[in-house]
């Protein structure tokens, strides 16, 4: 048995998050609904850390969950709503704060003991929150303010209970990880006995149990990171049952498919087959919008394909997916709490109700920077595991508005030579993704004297570490203009180019 930290969903954006920053100092964590979390605690329990979530604690029917968990004798960790939940279990009052607090705040800490231990006094965290604790339960204290709100973060240290409404586990607050530290280690006692290896060794044997001995899947392989660990972990639990399925659906960038062909089976021993289906997805798409509905055919079809692939195979009962926790996240409530839908991910939302195959998920809980880790413990090599992401639709969630065969190769040159410049300047290094985005926008332009109406493409680049948050990245002059420069000169049919400096939140990485 691992030291286990239980971690408690109420809802929140960021709750597997919370579980990576957990995992990043060795220590196992599980994540569990808040209405059955009373259910998981054990003698292996070193703490418990209730996460954030968008509803308001004191309005009848906001998420609850059993108070014996209060009562569990271990320390206990509320950030934003899971803060202000145990607050009012507790005998506080929460109440709608006098002005909202969203992004990033200055705190002073007021005590630097114990759970600030090493914290600077001065120091900046990201907030996400509407209401406030105005009355404190018996035995806590302020341990930090900001100028809206008092009790940004309060404890009681005699019983391990601190309340944080600002979110340390987000990459926005900068000495998060230190604060998780603290009360991992200095709170509640662990030493850190779980590494990387043991969970490649766990989700192997969980796909060889979920599969059997007999049973064949069909691997969905994108040629991206995620289907490759997967790939990876598929063949070392049941070798050539694994039938991998590249599909063309005709939304790819440039090269996408020669590079997947020649790489996959230079490195896999894996039963490939490619499909040529750009034509099916291409006339499914045709006056086609909104973004939801893209994604919904897209995962669709994908689908079909694979049902139809295999129906090749006696066995092939399962279908295995790169799907991730960001993925999960913004498409359904991943564990079966309060969750916002932000959008439907072709490998989660879009799958219809009579899939007909068991899903095989290894990665559903983890984020690409973890994926990225545990492939190379598995032996994937780092030309796979470092490639920068691209979304299962594709150029679909990149293409605003029609995906007609016109636009998609628009914006599959501009794409193109995005990625060429980026790539030749050496200013992708550390960079999350780089692509083009065709806008839907028109406009008016001059070209040898003659007006053009002609369509207007983005210039989208990120740093992340794990897809949940992101900043925008501003290229050099240089290479901004050299983008410019050739897009509008050898890509007929665009007549701008524009920088997309948009974080996440409050927008997404994808436009789609």
């Amino acid at each position: 048995m691992h030291e286990r930290i239980l971690i408690v969903d109420f809802g929140s954006q960021y709750t597997q998050l919370i579980a990576r920053r957990v995992r990043e100092h060795d220590v196992f964590s599980e994540v569990v609904p808040a209405q059955v979390a009373h259910e998981h605690l054990g003698e292996d329990l070193r703490g418990v850390i209730l996460s954030g979530g968008p509803a308001s604690a004191y309005l009848e029917g906001a998420p609850d969950m059993d108070a014996s968990v209060l009562d569990a004798g271990v320390p206990i960790l509320g950030i934003c709503y899971g803060m202000q939940w145990m607050c009012e279990s507790l005998g506080g009052k929460v109440v709608p704060g006098e002005s909202r607090e969203f992004g990033f705040t200055e705190m002073t800490v007021d005590d630097d003991t114990g759970f600030f231990g090493g914290i600077n006094p001065e120091t900046v965290v990201w907030m996400s929150h509407g209401d406030r604790v105005a009355e404190l339960p018996a035995g806590f204290r302020r341990l930090a303010h900001s100028a809206d709100c008092p009790e940004a973060a309060v404890g009681d240290p005699d019983r391990g209970f601190y309340g944080l409404q600002f979110h340390p586990e987000v990459a926005h607050t900068p000495e998060g990880v230190a604060m998780l530290e603290n009360f991992l280690k200095k709170v509640a006692g662990c030493e850190g006995d779980w590494t990387p290896g043991d969970l490649a060794d766990e989700l192997v044997r969980q796909a060889e149990e979920q599969i059997g001995n007999d049973g064949e899947v069909v691997l969905g392989l994108s040629g991206g990171v995620d289907s490759s660990v997967v790939g990876a972990i598929l063949q070392k639990a049941i070798g050539r049952r694994c039938h991998a399925i590249f599909v063309d659906n005709g939304l790819l960038r440039a090269g996408e498919r020669d590079l997947v062909e020649v790489k996959y089976r230079e490195h896999f021993d894996l039963d490939l087959t490619v499909v040529d289906a750009g034509e099916r997805f291409l006339s499914k798409l045709a006056g086609v919008t909104d973004p939801e509905t893209k994604r919904k055919i897209i995962g669709h079809e994908f689908i079909e394909v694979f049902r139809e692939q295999a129906q090749r195979f006696e066995r092939a009962h399962f279908l295995g997916q790169g799907t991730l926790y960001p993925d999960v996240i913004e498409s359904v409530a991943a564990h079966g709490g309060a969750t916002e839908v932000i959008k439907s991910h072709h490998n989660v939302g879009g799958l219809p109700d009579d899939l007909e195959m068991e899903l095989v998920e290894p990665l559903r809980l983890l984020f690409k920077d973890e994926v990225r880790v545990l492939g190379s413990c598995l032996g994937v090599p780092d030309e796979l595991t470092q490639r920068q992401p691209f979304p299962g639709p594709g150029l679909a969630v990149r293409c605003v508005g029609e995906c007609t065969p016109a636009r998609i190769e628009l914006l599959r040159q501009a794409d193109l030579i995005v990625r060429e410049e980026f790539e030749n300047r050496g200013e992708h290094e550390g960079v999350w993704q780089y692509f083009a985005v065709l806008t839907g926008a028109q406009s008016v332009g001059v070209m040898g004297d003659q007006r053009t109406y002609e369509e207007a493409v983005a210039i989208r680049a990120v740093q992340s570490s794990d897809g949940m948050t992101a900043d925008w990245v501003y290229p050099s002059r240089d290479c901004l203009q050299a983008i410019s420069n050739r897009i509008i000169n050898q890509v007929r049919g665009i007549n701008r180019v524009v920088l997309d400096i948009t974080s996440k939140p409050p927008g997404t990485i994808e436009w789609e």
